[in-house]
């Protein structure tokens, strides 16, 4: 009976069984509570927006600096006297005498195309009007002929040798030489204009600067053909370089139109290339050009330069403070004031607004805004120091959206 003593130990003791159960029990619990929690994070979680937020803080010092800004903007350097220069004729260039970077004068040779068939169409034109010259003056002497036959034909009428009809005869003959010398007479006025015109397409063979400055571009190579309306299409240049004014360099800023009551003519500017950080020039402005864009609700600035220096090319980036002066109005006095990071600002159908997270949420509200200093935006109305506001998140961001921080 070996084998059933064997059997009989196998048998669980009931007492044991009794002990594992509550084990068992609370393993159990503890795996149900886990897929309950992980269940409620992903439902909360589900949908919700990735975005980086900041503080809205309280700045001490004016909202002017101690130098009088009243508004910081930026814009470009434009030149007001620019001009890519081509030939008043379609033809192919042979050389061209510039170079990008080169300074020109007014009236410098600055290309030559080819003139030979400008020159065909201007010996043809003079061959005209030698003929025409010579038909009038054949015309001339005919004229003559007929007027001494008609003194003759009078003389013997008078005599009664011949009837009327031969001195009618000799008088319309007069006439009729005479009508011919006026039509070749304007015959050859209209040769002569043919060869002012052909000499001028001579002419025009050479390209000229039309004033003084720099160029900045070199845009045809001998060989290639030219035309100022481009009728060859891509195979065609329109023009031979580009030529800037350096002494017509002058600052474009878009200003917003919400500030522009702060800008007026012949106003202060400081201006700071973007080339040159630490160099700041002393500018004014030159206008306010009278109208606005409504896609982007600006008001275009021109600024002047109060001394221009080789250092300012256009096309630079500028940075712009318009100072305050007596025409301005008073620089506000020296007090905290709210900023928040300028990203956290939004245009929505034409009004300013943030998302200002509140409880895992965004809530959207409309902002004003003040000046502007090192990417920090001034906010008048709207928010109060310790908001958190939404500074990079989905542009389809609506108010009521759940958010998670970054």
């Amino acid at each position: 009976m070996p084998e059933l003593g064997k059997l009989a130990a196998l048998k669980i003791d009931p007492s044991e069984r009794a002990v594992n159960r509550p084990r068992t029990g609370v393993w159990l619990l503890v795996l149900v509570a886990l897929l309950a929690g992980g269940g409620w994070y992903w439902s909360a979680h589900q949908g919700a927006a990735v975005v980086r937020a900041a503080a809205v803080t309280i700045a001490s010092g004016p909202a002017a600096d101690a130098s009088g800004v009243v508004l910081n903007g930026s814009g470009y350097v434009t030149a007001r006297r620019r001009a890519t220069v081509s030939s008043k004729i379609t033809g192919k260039v042979i050389e061209v005498f510039v170079e990008e970077g080169h300074a020109v004068r007014e009236g410098q040779v600055l290309a030559r195309l080819d003139p030979t068939q400008p020159n065909a169409a201007l010996a043809y034109a003079e061959a005209q009007l030698a003929a025409a010259r010579k038909a009038t003056a054949e015309d001339a002497a005919r004229l003559h002929e007929a007027e001494v036959t008609l003194g003759r034909q009078r003389q013997l009428f008078g005599d009664g040798i011949i009837g009327r009809a031969e001195v009618d005869a000799a008088e319309a003959n007069v006439e009729a030489i005479r009508a011919r010398i006026a039509f070749t007479t304007e015959q050859m006025a209209v040769a002569d204009a043919q060869v002012q015109q052909r000499r001028a397409d001579v002419t025009d063979t050479v390209v000229r600067a039309p004033f003084s400055g720099i160029a900045v571009s070199k845009d045809a190579q001998p060989g290639e053909m030219i035309s100022p309306v481009s009728a060859g299409g891509g195979f065609t240049r329109t023009g031979i370089c580009t030529i800037v004014d350096m002494a017509s360099l002058e600052i474009e800023v878009d200003v917003n139109e919400g500030y522009i009551n702060r800008v007026r003519d012949g106003q202060p500017v400081e201006a700071i290339l973007d080339a040159y950080p630490d160099w700041r020039i002393p500018s004014h402005v030159i206008a306010v050009v009278p109208t606005a864009d409504r896609q982007k609700a600006t008001v275009k600035v021109r600024i002047g330069f109060d001394k221009l220096d080789p250092r300012i090319l256009p096309d630079m980036g500028v940075k712009v403070s318009f100072l305050s002066e007596a025409t301005v109005g008073p620089v506000r006095t020296a007090a905290p004031h709210v900023v928040m990071p300028k990203s956290a600002a939004r245009i929505d159908a034409g009004r300013t607004i943030v998302f200002v997270i509140r409880g895992g949420q965004v809530e959207r509200r409309a902002v004003t805004l003040g000046t502007e200093d090192a990417g920090q935006v001034e906010v008048l109305s709207g928010l109060t120091d310790g908001d958190r506001v939404v500074t990079d998140g989905p542009a389809t961001l609506k108010d009521g959206d759940r958010i998670t921080e970054a």
